[in-house]
């Protein structure tokens, strides 16, 4: 037997024996096809085919991660914003990934974008800006209902950014500006509301008990004297004033 014939018959033991055995991590499985129908999925550890009647497609069960491009969505109250998302999933059933879609990542990354579109569009612009968590609850439950199909679980949906124009920013700060004047105003209108309603009730308690009118009126006198000033304005209780206007009352009217 020839040298040349030899490294011939060697070289073709390797190529079956490397088409014969295969290795599969704990991560991975593979879709056997026999004669090109499905036959079974193996794995994880050895593996043997026969070459030329079985093949097998690897399939990876790790969670993956991928990013979905930036998307141009108008909201529904009309504004135009730019939002980009981060999606995490995982093969769960290998004969559907492999049988049932020509290219699962490719048709999950469209899927998630024309999904992304779809579910912000119906929303208005505080709601991207403030709900993000019911958004990405929202977009996780459709796209784990329409990927069922090809045997992947979403299990998590992420918005990462949700970018504005210069001029929506400009408009969205002057809006929370307006938002704190009205509030400062309404707080203000309550305070004063309050303050009038005391002063109210001061004054009728004041105008019905005599005792409290005196009382009052001594403070003020306390609160005089401790200020530093050359004019001093000395109030005049009523009730010394009164008996004054009964006189001259009477004057004007001598035959009552």
């Amino acid at each position: 037997m020839t040298l040349p014939f030899v490294g011939i018959i060697v070289a073709l033991v390797v190529v079956i024996l490397y088409n014969t055995i295969k290795i599969l991590k704990e991560y991975e499985r593979g879709v056997i096809f026999l004669l090109g129908r499905f036959q079974k999925v193996k794995g994880p550890g050895l593996i043997l085919l026969f070459p030329g009647i079985q093949k097998m497609t690897k399939v990876d069960l790790r969670v993956i991660v991928m990013d979905v491009p930036t998307q141009d969505v108008i909201s529904r109250d009309n504004v135009s914003v730019k939002v980009n998302a981060v999606i995490y999933f995982r093969i769960v059933d290998p004969e559907k990934a492999v049988i049932r879609v020509a290219d699962v990542f490719e048709a999950t990354s469209q899927l998630s974008q024309t999904t992304l579109r779809s579910v912000l569009g119906q929303h208005e612009l505080d709601d991207m800006l403030a709900e993000r968590d019911k958004l990405n609850s929202d977009i996780q439950g459709l796209l784990d209902q329409r990927t069922d199909n090809w045997g992947i679980k979403v299990s998590n949906v992420e918005i990462k950014h949700v970018d504005l124009d210069e001029s929506m920013i400009r408009a969205i700060a002057q809006q929370a500006e307006a938002e704190r004047a009205r509030r400062a105003k309404i707080i203000n209108a309550e305070a004063e509301k309050q303050a009038a309603t005391t002063l109210s009730e001061a004054a009728r308690i004041l105008a019905t008990e005599d005792l409290a009118l005196q009382l009052r009126y001594l403070q003020t006198l306390k609160e005089i004297s401790n200020e530093r000033t050359n004019t001093v304005v000395f109030p005049m209780p009523l009730d010394f004033i009164e008996p004054l206007f009964r006189v001259k009352e009477r004057k004007s009217h001598p035959g009552s």
